[in-house]
């Protein structure tokens, strides 16, 4: 990683070649094995089955700014180049909503006309929450995603605002990929929209499937992936009916490397729709040790055995490593 973004400085990918193409298997090491499953069912769509045809040949992105310092933030957003909106990390652990009114203001005074969205990950307390929101409120917020961890949470926070006339609107994103039940922060009324990432979720049709039944704006988010993984991003935002917010998957400009000589980074504040042509060469640079390998591939079969439909089985066993 160029910067430290999710408090980490070095992102591991195990990818799957198959017929269709590639697919990339990256949940995060602290995910359990149940939790990882809908990873690996992503990237058997991914290699096995491709994508399904697009509406749209590209996809508009937002430029990400990490808990930062304010004499960062013109370095992180000259990675991006010209985007039309800006997402900017809160409430990190250990810093105060007074550094992120800050950061927030620096990206507004940078950025007078992009859209700027705020994403908590949960970190705040409601309180907290409808506190710092309303002082956010004044660079014109387009919306403050999972500024609290719960359902519960988000719903009072959004009363709370409304309450008091605040125009921040809701986006739900653990509260949707982390819940046994995608659709209950719709159902619950707890947001305005949806973040939507297609490793959690279980593959582009899945996830295409979740936005039409919640029936509320979606958000397309990458989860710190490589090319490989930022492409089946690109094919669920490229195949959405509507699409009427900039989506989170610019952050190959927060990655030191990559698996191709052509990564899939914003031109002119958008993606492309197309394939991803991974490079053998690259491969073998960011290969991992041999005690990394070996724990993705042990991994790689615990992981397979929590597939529907499988009972003893072998997982896959032709895996490349980044």
């Amino acid at each position: 990683m160029r910067v430290k973004f999710r408090g980490i400085l070095h992102r591991e990918a195990l990818l799957l070649p198959g017929p269709a193409g590639w697919g990339e298997f990256s949940p995060f090491p602290e995910y359990d094995d149940a939790e990882a499953a809908p990873w690996l069912a992503a990237a058997l769509e991914a290699a096995g089955e491709g994508y399904p045809e697009p509406v749209r040949t590209s996809v508009p992105v937002n430029g990400t700014v990490p808990a930062v310092g304010v004499d960062q933030v013109e370095t992180v957003l000259a990675r991006f180049g010209a985007v039309p909106a800006v997402k900017v990390k809160v409430a990190e652990r250990g810093q105060t909503v007074a550094e992120d009114l800050a950061r927030v203001a620096e990206v507004r005074r940078l950025l007078p006309d992009a859209g700027i969205r705020v994403d908590a990950n949960g970190g705040w307390d409601v309180p907290t929450a409808v506190a710092a929101l309303e002082a956010l409120a004044e660079a014109g917020l387009e919306y403050a995603e999972q500024p609290v961890p719960d359902i519960a949470g988000l719903r009072a926070v959004r009363e709370e605002l409304a309450r008091r006339g605040v125009p921040v609107l809701i986006a739900a994103d653990e509260s949707v990929r982390k819940e046994t039940d995608p659709l209950r922060v719709a159902r619950e009324d707890a947001a305005d929209l949806i973040v939507v990432k297609v490793a959690p979720l279980g593959g582009v049709r899945r996830a295409l499937a979740i936005v039409a039944a919640a029936g509320l704006p979606a958000v397309v988010s990458s989860a710190l992936d490589t090319s490989v993984g930022i492409r089946a991003g690109v094919a669920l935002a490229a195949s959405l009916p509507q699409l009427p917010y900039a989506c989170g998957l610019g952050t190959l400009s927060l990655m030191d490397g990559d698996v191709t000589e052509e990564p899939l980074l914003p031109d002119g504040g958008a993606l492309a729709v197309r394939g991803v042509p991974v490079s053998e060469e690259l491969l073998e640079r960011h290969a991992a040790d041999a005690d990394v390998t070996r724990w993705w591939l042990d991994r790689l079969a615990r992981v397979y055995a929590h597939l529907p439909g499988v009972s003893g089985a072998q997982g896959p066993t032709d895996a490349r490593q980044q």
